[in-house]
């Protein structure tokens, strides 16, 4: 295992990573899920409850489960934020949240509705120690992740505190890093800003967040096949994490997943392990699920 967040390991083989979401998060949900298909986990944070305790005992779950197949101590786990990324205030406002989530051992985050550069650029800091310095006064300031949480997110991750707290940093801006970060650029608003937003440095992928834009041009539901419109929108931001030289993450199907991951994609939304089967096979890929 030459790394704790299996998604990464696989992203620096060239491979696409491939993920499961749940926001059921208990004890026995995190046994079952410590074998999972998926390359990680995304926590829906987003729409379900915002709970540390029940986050702590799911990631013990995924422990006692586990190891993975591949050998890692766990699958990688996404939690994604309850609140939106309006601007710098209403970030730095809720980076209680950002701490308390890396506290419990998670291996990235997810910030919605990145509107705004300016609350990226908070988002990255905020999860970031002060001591980390890549990319400060190079479109980032000093980080603003305190001391105090490494005690009990090293024991997830069977690490020493300081071990963890060099390791802790966000990926590629550190080529060490262990943390995933992205954004979801997912209204009009965040859209008209995309291309800036995602040359935040600290971003390892974006999306495009095919309901809530679905909902901005006016459909209920993310239509099947996409309308030129939404279609406009997806190429939109793909191409401005492509320019920005981050990952792109979108929705992908059996049918589809060949195209995709020919097109670019790294980062695959998977319903179920059919697609990631198909993928895994297209791209030969040899680290086991």
């Amino acid at each position: 295992m030459a790394r704790v967040n299996r998604a990464i390991e696989l992203l620096e083989q060239g491979q696409p990573v491939y993920y499961t979401s749940t926001h059921v998060l208990t004890h026995e949900s995190g046994v079952a899920m410590a074998k999972t298909w998926a390359d990680y986990i995304r926590i829906d944070s987003e729409h379900g409850p915002f709970d540390m305790t029940a986050l702590g005992t799911f990631m013990q779950g995924l422990i006692d489960g586990g190891p993975t197949r591949s050998g890692h101590r766990t699958p990688a786990v996404i939690a994604e934020l309850p609140f939106d990324g309006i601007d710098e205030y209403v970030v730095y406002s809720n980076a209680w949240m950002i701490k308390q989530a890396l506290a419990q051992g998670v291996h990235g985050l997810i910030l919605c509705h990145a509107e705004t550069p300016g609350a990226v650029r908070a988002y990255v800091e905020s999860a970031r120690y002060v001591f980390q310095s890549l990319g400060v006064g190079r479109g980032l300031g000093k980080g603003r992740r305190g001391h105090g949480g490494q005690g009990m997110a090293s024991k997830v991750w069977d690490i020493t505190e300081d071990e963890y707290m060099e390791k802790a940093d966000v990926w590629p801006l550190n080529p060490n890093g262990e943390l995933l970060l992205g954004i979801k650029m997912e209204n009009a608003r965040a859209l008209v800003n995309c291309e800036v937003s995602a040359r935040v440095p600290g971003i390892a992928f974006g999306e495009w967040g095919a309901g809530d834009q679905s909902m901005e041009q006016g459909y209920r539901k993310r239509p099947v096949p996409l309308p030129p419109d939404l279609q406009a929108d997806l190429d939109r931001v793909w191409k401005a994490c492509a320019d920005a030289g981050i990952s792109f993450l979108t929705i992908v199907t059996p049918e589809d997943i060949k195209a995709q991951i020919d097109r670019g994609l790294k980062f695959c939304r998977a319903y179920d392990s059919k697609a990631a089967e198909i993928g895994r096979l297209h791209t030969k890929r040899t680290m086991p699920v």
